[in-house]
């Protein structure tokens, strides 16, 4: 009985993490049909998800004080670098378009790989360099292919600046080890909703919402960001490492498969091959070798 029990609660965190995971997927979705800059899209998304978050935090307990004090840096840190890092993000779907934005965006993990050793002080195993050196040869077969066909190369920097801002994410975030998952996600927001707002201020201003943004915009409010944050580390903390890790991928996937049925968006043959060596590269870098 209690083996039952123990097999469907793993079974529902599967479920729970996977959905998250789809939802994800279809940020790209959402914002293709916003009028906003990707900047102010960022600024209601952190604000509705971090009141959202807040709100089940102080109902769930409220936040443990000793540990938030104790992480206070690289919270304020990691929600920075999570404002700016969706900033840049938003911005290369409306530049470049969502298929090659999330492809670029996913060499971010392969950076904190390729730099483990600085950072962690793990070895760099002859199975990770090779599959930082697989991942390589895809960006350069999106990035080689977006310049010589004359697509927007700022899209293609700011794709970049994105994968860079993920990486430090990932790099921050493995700094807390006492905060709780829900609690750094809500800290988090709130701290990307007030640098995002600085960022606003200075450069696009506050958005004026249009009838026709309001449903997008409560979607990736309300649903991308605080139900999917959720139901992420809700499964999240009854997973193992590999699952997580190999799971994780569904994310770019699904990303890659919603925009080419939802907005006919079209890849070329080298950009194909280019995304298949980003993905199935950064998956086997994460398969441990038994």
């Amino acid at each position: 009985m209690m083996e039952k029990k123990s097999h469907d609660k793993r079974f529902l965190a599967y479920g729970m993490y996977i959905l998250a995971l789809l939802i994800f997927g279809t940020n790209g979705i959402f914002v293709s049909h916003i009028s906003l800059t990707g900047s102010q899209i960022v600024l209601l998304r952190t604000f509705i998800g971090g009141i959202m978050l807040t709100c089940l935090v102080l109902f769930c307990g409220g936040f443990d004080k000793d540990s938030v004090k104790k992480e206070r840096m690289p919270l304020l840190l990691g929600g920075a670098a999570l404002g700016l890092n969706w900033v840049t993000l938003f911005e290369a779907y409306r530049a470049l378009n969502v298929s090659l934005a999330t492809l670029i965006y996913y060499v971010g993990p392969i950076l904190v790989l390729l730099f483990s050793p600085v950072f962690f002080r793990e070895k760099l195993t002859k199975r990770k360099l090779l599959s930082v050196m697989i991942v390589a040869i895809g960006f350069i077969c999106i990035s080689g292919s977006i310049v010589v066909t004359g697509m927007n190369s700022l899209g293609l920097l700011s794709a970049a600046v994105s994968a860079l801002f993920y990486a430090a994410l990932i790099v921050i975030n493995k700094q807390i080890s006492h905060t709780g998952g829900m609690q750094t996600a809500a800290i988090e927001l709130d701290t990307a909703f007030v640098v995002v707002l600085i960022y606003n201020l200075c450069t696009s201003g506050i958005p004026h919402l249009t009838g026709n943004d309001l449903p997008y915009i409560a979607a990736i409010g309300f649903l991308n960001t605080g139900l999917a944050y959720l139901l992420y580390f809700s499964g999240l903390q009854k997973l193992s490492g590999q699952s997580v890790a190999l799971l994780s991928y569904l994310d770019p996937v699904s990303a890659l498969l919603f925009s080419a049925f939802l907005l006919h968006e079209v890849m070329t043959p080298v950009q194909i091959v280019g995304a298949m060596l980003i993905i199935g590269g950064a998956m086997f870098g994460e398969i441990k070798k038994k």
